[in-house]
């Protein structure tokens, strides 16, 4: 297995799913800030840099890697615009910049479900992301989640009647679908599954739709998913 590179390792996905990645037998690599080295799971090989400047780790990340990059704007909302910029946009770039260096063998990114009606500022940074990853050239998955019920993240689970409703209605079906609501343990085995199951070459895209499913499909350990190729 080749070594898996993460940003973001410290958050709210980075931390689990370097837990699963090392319990599956993978290497892990994961770029910290100064002093945060202690809060990655214990078998990660800390990496000291700034996430928003490629030269202060482009030369950490191993040559064939897959890198997984999960910085960004933790709950996110649509007065945080300039943040998004700031630092969503902002670790993509570096991250692309130190894949290239490197020479890594698959890009993961996180992004978000889009189309989408509200939060424009955020998809539009993250639409930005997704170009800068397919601008390389390197086999890349792109996973597209709107929102990741778990810890911290309950609220939305008071709409789910009205995804239910909307789900139901010809007019809203489509969208409701795209724009649904994953769990955290669907949005771990679907980041395990991409690392696990790279694409030959070009982008492969997971849907909302694509996350359950990979959940679904073995109980959350995170096998292969019916995901389609961008473009």
């Amino acid at each position: 297995m080749n070594t898996v590179f993460v940003t973001g390792g410290t958050g709210y996905i980075g931390q689990p799913l370097i837990e699963a990645l090392l319990v599956r037998g993978y290497a892990v690599d994961a770029l910290v800030r100064p002093g945060s080295e202690g809060k990655l799971p214990a078998g990660t090989r800390a990496v000291v840099g700034d996430a928003l400047r490629a030269e202060t780790f482009q030369a950490a990340v191993p040559t064939g890697a897959t890198l997984v990059h999960l910085v960004g704007t933790p709950h996110p909302g649509p007065a945080r615009a300039a943040e998004f910029r700031r630092v969503d946009l902002a670790s993509i770039r570096a991250s692309v910049a130190a894949a290239r260096h490197a020479g890594v063998a698959h890009i993961v990114y996180v992004s978000v479900a889009q189309p989408a009606p509200v939060m424009r500022a955020y998809v539009a940074v993250r639409e930005e992301g997704e170009a800068l990853v397919a601008a390389t050239g390197i086999p890349a998955t792109i996973l597209r989640p709107w929102y990741v019920l778990g810890p911290g993240h309950w609220w939305p689970y008071a709409l789910l009647p009205l995804y239910a409703l909307l789900r139901r209605l010809p007019a809203t079906r489509a969208g409701a679908e795209r724009l649904g609501l994953v769990t955290r343990p669907a949005m771990l085995a679907a980041l395990v599954d991409a690392v696990a199951a790279p694409p030959a070459a070009g982008v492969r895209l997971v849907e909302v739709a694509d996350i359950r499913r990979a959940a679904a499909a073995d109980g959350g350990a995170g096998v292969r998913c019916a995901c389609r190729p961008a473009g």
